[in-house]
């Protein structure tokens, strides 16, 4: 992947993690991209009330990963780098 593709598939990802912020937002939660690998994997950081929730593992599947790779199709994975760290 190219540089450019690299920065337009980051923006890309930025841009959907910005739609699912008012709802992690409700739950007194954030979240924000760390980085895009060479080898496909998004690593996203939980931020607020979403560090060590028990639901993070279902947000993070079944909304996080799902809204990346819908705008990402190069993504394999969405990895969360403090997932259950309390902060």
């Amino acid at each position: 992947m190219s540089r450019k593709e690299a920065e337009l598939v980051e923006q890309r990802i930025r841009e959907a993690l910005d739609d699912l912020r008012p709802f992690l937002a409700a739950d007194g939660g954030d979240i924000t991209l760390d980085e895009v690998t060479a080898d496909g994997i998004a690593r996203v950081r939980l931020h607020g009330a979403c560090c060590g929730c028990a639901m993070s593992p279902m947000t993070m599947k079944a909304g996080v990963e799902e809204a990346i790779k819908r705008v990402a199709p190069s993504i394999k994975s969405v990895e969360a780098v403090n997932m259950g760290e309390v902060v």
